[in-house]
């Protein structure tokens, strides 16, 4: 699949999620970003504001199969992965597969499971696959998790630890509408007369596969490489960050600016798109310190000024 190809279906794509989800292409953007590098994504915002309904979209307009599991204090590994049930038939025990067996899976209010299920989803997104007493069992690409939790409501949650939080590529907000995009949405709701809003499909499973093979090809030229490695050395060296982004940090920065730029029909990296990508990659990698953030100073805002430190450097385009 060429780059221009690639543009052509992202396009296609972000305009059929538009007959649904209005006003929000610029998330829709970042998210399809995440699953083009075949990432992790994660949504924290208030409830209302159609997280839900945006990847059961993507899922729709891709043709690839989709499950929502609603995260509850008393939700068990077993019900996320699946566990194995006697048949009394065949007098034998059988695997009954959870719905983590799906290409995009929605962990809704992820911060609501204990641990050891978060555990259980960690293992599935960085090793695609699950094991069940003591058994492996490999999970279909394209593997997909788009995580929301709620910024308001910390009774009963289990905050997600560093390690899974890294795993995720990117964690992106929603935001309210604006007046005439909440009428825009009336408007849609009385045209299609039902709450269930069906859209289709735009690409398949393996078309969806080259397209993120596609990514592979986009060329990041030496210096553009180094300003990511810096952006990532710098968020630990910032005085008011405790604990700075990990490598997985600038291999996030890598495979978003790679993205961004395939999105926009370039086959090579600018600075500009290592700048577009660099608040949803790397926000949620930083810890800050306790007396920056009591005052109320925000990760997204470290990460600006760390952007307005680092020397830019000139781009190069693909030899």
């Amino acid at each position: 699949m060429t780059e221009a190809k690639l543009a052509e279906h992202s396009a296609a794509i972000i305009k059929s999620l538009g007959q649904v989800i209005v006003g929000k292409d610029h998330v829709l953007k970042q998210m399809l970003m995440g699953i083009l590098t075949d990432g992790h994504i994660l949504i924290e915002d208030y409830p209302g504001l159609a997280k839900t309904l945006m990847a059961h979209s993507f899922a729709q307009v891709m043709d690839i199969q989709f499950s929502r599991i609603q995260f509850t204090p008393d939700l068990l590994p077993g019900d996320i992965t699946g566990s194995n049930i006697f048949n009394q038939k065949s007098a034998q025990f059988e695997f009954l597969r959870g719905p983590l067996f799906a290409n995009l899976v929605l962990a809704d209010e992820i911060n609501r499971a204990t641990p050891k299920t978060q555990s259980a989803l960690l293992e599935a997104m960085q090793e695609q696959q699950i094991t069940v007493e003591g058994k492996r069992f490999l999970l279909a690409p394209p593997f997909i998790v788009i995580a929301t939790q709620n910024p308001i409501e910390f009774e009963g949650t289990y905050p997600l630890p560093e390690a899974q939080l890294d795993r995720f590529i990117m964690k992106i907000g929603i935001g309210y509408p604006s007046m005439a995009q909440e009428i825009e949405i009336l408007d849609k709701r009385r045209e299609r007369k039902s709450d269930v809003a069906v859209l289709r499909s735009v690409v398949d499973g393996p078309t969806l596969s080259e397209m993120q093979k596609c990514l592979e090809e986009i060329y990041v030229g030496p210096e553009v490489g180094r300003y990511m490695v810096e952006l990532v050395q710098a968020t630990r060296g910032n005085y008011q960050v405790q604990v700075g982004a990990s490598p997985r940090g600038s291999l996030a920065l890598f495979k978003l600016s790679r993205a961004n730029a395939a999105l926009e029909g370039r086959d090579f990296v600018t600075p500009e798109d290592v700048k577009a990508v660099c608040r949803i990659a790397l926000s949620h990698r930083i810890i800050l310190k306790p007396e920056f953030w009591v005052r109320g100073i925000k990760e997204t805002g470290v990460i600006d000024e760390i952007l307005d430190k680092v020397p830019t450097p000139k781009p190069v385009e693909k030899g």
